[in-house]
């Protein structure tokens, strides 16, 4: 059974109000106004300076177990939102595995899943390593820059942040063990992001629930079993309206870092895992929900249950 054996982030500490974001994601005032009194985002974290290489070396330093287990990492996954993040011949993930010994490991990069990727590494980091010798680990990373205008805003949606996020993966681990997951994909929003916001919006709730239900279901679960929610930090409204048409209480979806560090990419569920550890919002046994969605060629929505 997969399990997370460790789980660390990098949030940069300079921070953006969205106003000062407006000129260079082409935001009228009024838009501003929207996301954020609406959608409730104020704040977006930025690296200046800083590479994708840069982000995903600074969460990988916070897992402090790794020096310790390096020789037993057999894969090293990139989950990405984007298929391209740097130019050619560029390649950080190759770079990152050199600078920390993992050269023996077999490494690659997942998009497939745009911000659902996440979720997608977890799976099939679990689903290698069940060919493996039992102590075998997979060490999954996120964290892309907003390096495009398409890389810095969901139109109407949501505005990206920057960091990263590192977990070390392992099989039939004693820590937070994957119980189901679910991926509920949808080829027919093929480029309709842009192209027929209007009608991803209309579906996006209904989707969502659909993959909700269906990881709560193959768990052997009800949503009242589900003592905690870890989203994609997309925007609070969009939580809100879920919430109301699955019964749940919004009270038990962590939405607090959605105004400090805004959409991050892949990495929000684990950011959002670090914030429910620290503020000891996860007791042993309790069951988690990871919900995050994805748009680009199609759109994809996921959602992991973890016995923690």
């Amino acid at each position: 059974m997969t399990s997370l054996e460790a789980v660390a982030t990098y949030l940069p500490e300079h921070r953006v109000p969205l106003e000062d974001l407006a000129g260079e994601l082409d935001l009228t005032p009024m838009q501003v106004r929207l996301f954020r009194r609406f959608h409730k985002l104020s704040d977006v974290c930025r690296a200046p300076g800083a590479t994708p290489l840069d982000l995903l070396l600074a969460a990988v330093s916070n897992l402090d177990d790794l020096p310790a287990v390096r020789h037993r990492v057999r894969y090293v996954l990139w989950a990405r939102t984007f298929p391209v993040v740097v130019p050619y011949p560029l390649n950080p993930l190759d770079t990152m595995c050199r600078l920390l010994g993992l050269e023996h490991a077999v490494a690659f990069t997942v998009t497939h899943h745009a911000c659902a990727t996440g979720l997608l590494a977890i799976d099939v980091a679990g689903r290698l390593l069940a060919d493996c010798p039992p102590d075998s680990l997979a060490l999954v990373v996120a964290g892309e820059k907003a390096f495009t205008h398409d890389a810095r805003v969901v139109p109407e949606t949501s505005v990206f942040g920057e960091g990263a996020s590192a977990c070390l993966v392992g099989h039939d681990g004693p820590r937070d063990r994957l119980l189901a997951y679910a991926a509920n994909q949808r080829g027919d929003f093929d480029d309709e992001v842009i192209t027929d916001i209007g009608r991803f919006q209309e579906e996006y709730q209904a989707s969502l629930i659909a993959a909700v239900r269906a990881a709560v279901e193959r768990a052997g679960l009800a949503l009242d079993d589900i003592a905690l929610v870890l989203p994609h930090n997309v925007n609070i409204v969009a939580w809100q309206r879920l919430c109301r048409r699955i019964g749940y209480p919004i009270d038990r979806v962590l939405l607090d870092n959605v105004p400090l560090t805004a959409h991050v990419f892949c990495a929000d569920a684990f950011v959002n895992y670090r914030t429910a550890r620290a503020r000891g919002l996860l007791r042993p046994g309790d069951r988690y929900l990871v919900v995050a969605a994805g748009a680009g060629r199609g759109a994809t929505f996921s959602a992991m249950v973890f016995e923690h």
